[in-house]
């Protein structure tokens, strides 16, 4: 980047400034932390007033959050439908119970 274009960015405002890639990378461990990153990434991803690249990153991220939360209860939802829909369960229980 020459200064030219450097000057230009440093004339935006702090709202419209672009983030670098290590930003990004920080703020994917951050949002990767249990609690604390989900609760940041909500905040992220509902702020208004800060810079706008980190609140679409924040929200991009909580689509695929959301998605692959989704997509899990389905697998898991399908593997017990599986295991009701053949018997699987009961012969578990039996073997268990014999085993005990």
């Amino acid at each position: 980047m020459d200064a030219n274009e450097r000057n230009e960015i440093e004339q935006l405002p702090e709202k419209y400034r672009p983030i670098g890639a290590w930003r990004y990378v920080g703020y994917m461990i951050l949002f990767g932390l249990p609690i604390a990153g989900f609760i940041c990434l909500l905040l992220f991803a509902l702020d208004d007033e800060h810079n706008i690249n980190r609140r679409n990153f924040a929200r991009s991220y909580l689509c695929y959050y959301l998605i692959s939360v989704i997509a899990l209860a389905v697998i898991i939802g399908a593997v017990v439908a599986i295991g009701f829909a053949t018997g699987l369960w009961q012969q578990l229980a039996e073997n268990f119970s014999h085993m005990g």
